[in-house]
């Protein structure tokens, strides 16, 4: 297909998709003259990839380009989920555990016990809780890490599922941010109905509070 065939078939505008190609993120399509390249479905399925981390993570061109890379590269899939992980959360060197309530918890879902990224997250939030003086509770922490444990089950298990490495990007990427911020949200509903459940139904009316201002510090 032409590279406008491309943009009506993807939703992409042609001046985007030229920007993709100068910026390595979309392979260049094959030369059938001097001025006019084809198109075919690796390059739709590769700009629903970008689609998902620029628009849905807002992630930058470079990361972007980076994580392609590791696509077009033939990475192997566990090392492109550390990449995606670290670049999607924020995660940062790994580290053993130094925190009693995370090795607790560890122990009773049976995870490895192993230097991760996500394991000293885990140790540097439950330490600003502590700070806070409003340190979690062990009932709290061992419900909300059964919790996670189901959700992340399923997250690996969809992951698991993946045809091939464009696909495994696009899961794990929604996976680790879309489903994220669905899970607070219905944490927040389920909360609401509890709520509703045991005060009565004066709960489920609007807040006299405004929403909070933007944070400019």
């Amino acid at each position: 297909m032409k590279l406008g065939e491309l943009a009506a078939r993807t939703g992409t505008p042609a001046a985007t998709i030229k920007f993709y190609l100068r910026e390595g993120l979309l392979p260049s399509g094959r030369a059938v003259n001097a001025t006019l390249a084809d198109y075919g479905d690796p390059h739709v399925r590769r700009l629903g990839t970008i689609r998902v981390l620029r628009k849905g993570l807002g992630l930058s061109v470079a990361t972007v380009r980076a994580i392609v890379d590791l696509i077009d590269g033939g990475e192997d899939r566990i090392e492109v989920m550390k990449a995606l992980r670290s670049v999607v959360l924020g995660l940062g060197t790994p580290q053993p555990g130094r925190t009693e309530a995370a090795s607790r918890v560890v122990r009773e879902r049976g995870w490895p016990d192993v230097p991760t990224g996500a394991r000293a997250a885990l140790d540097d939030h439950l330490e600003a809780m502590e700070r806070l003086g409003a340190p979690v509770s062990e009932h709290v922490l061992s419900a909300y890490a059964e919790a996670a444990d189901l959700i992340a089950a399923a997250d690996v298990a969809d992951v698991d599922g993946a045809g091939d490495l464009e696909d495994l990007v696009s899961r794990a990427a929604v996976g680790m941010h879309m489903n994220r911020q669905l899970v607070l949200r219905l944490v927040a509903l389920a909360q609401a109905s509890r709520s509703i459940l045991h005060y009565g139904p004066t709960m489920s009316g609007p807040s006299r509070l405004a929403p909070p201002a933007p944070d400019h510090d």
